[in-house]
């Protein structure tokens, strides 16, 4: 059976920085959990971050210029927590080689997992175009990653494998 990383908000875990979680679509999660070996897990949390915690935006780039060094991660607190998300993001990589993860479902926006936007690091609310540390590190490895917003997408690529 294809295994599947998750974020664990997306499945109802409450690990999101204000303690709260995220859905997936009732009927994507139903063909999931029939379909696929789901492997649910929190960046941000394995790394040590606490729940609830200061909500952090990538400043200075995006999640690729965070992993080469030429970026932040801060907390609205001010609070760098850049070691944490590298670390997590290092973890989820490592966790997707391990048990052969190819395929990778994510939470957009956030700065960790955001695959297509994330948060513009001014903490006004407003999103840009790019990926999380941990979203850019797993792409770059050859782990697609799709978010709650494009499960469909993974669920016909899982379905038109030989």
């Amino acid at each position: 059976m294809q295994k599947v990383f998750v974020s664990a908000c997306l499945v109802g875990n409450k690990v999101r920085y204000n303690g709260s979680s995220l859905s997936l679509d009732k009927s994507d999660k139903g063909w999931l959990e029939l379909n696929v070996e789901l492997t649910v897990f929190c960046p941000e949390v394995s790394a040590g971050l606490p729940i609830p915690r200061a909500p952090a935006e990538i400043i200075g780039g995006y999640g690729h210029d965070v992993l080469s060094h030429n970026a932040s991660v801060l907390g609205d607190d001010g609070v760098d927590v850049t070691d944490a998300f590298l670390t997590g993001a290092r973890q989820a990589l490592s966790l997707c080689q391990q048990h052969g993860i190819k395929y990778a479902i994510l939470a957009e926006g956030s700065p960790s997992c955001g695959s297509q936007q994330i948060y513009g690091g001014t903490f006004s609310g407003k999103k840009i175009p790019g990926a999380g540390v941990t979203a850019h590190l797993l792409m770059t490895n050859g782990i697609k990653v799709y978010s709650q917003h494009t499960v469909a997408q993974l669920i016909r690529e899982v379905k038109n494998e030989p």
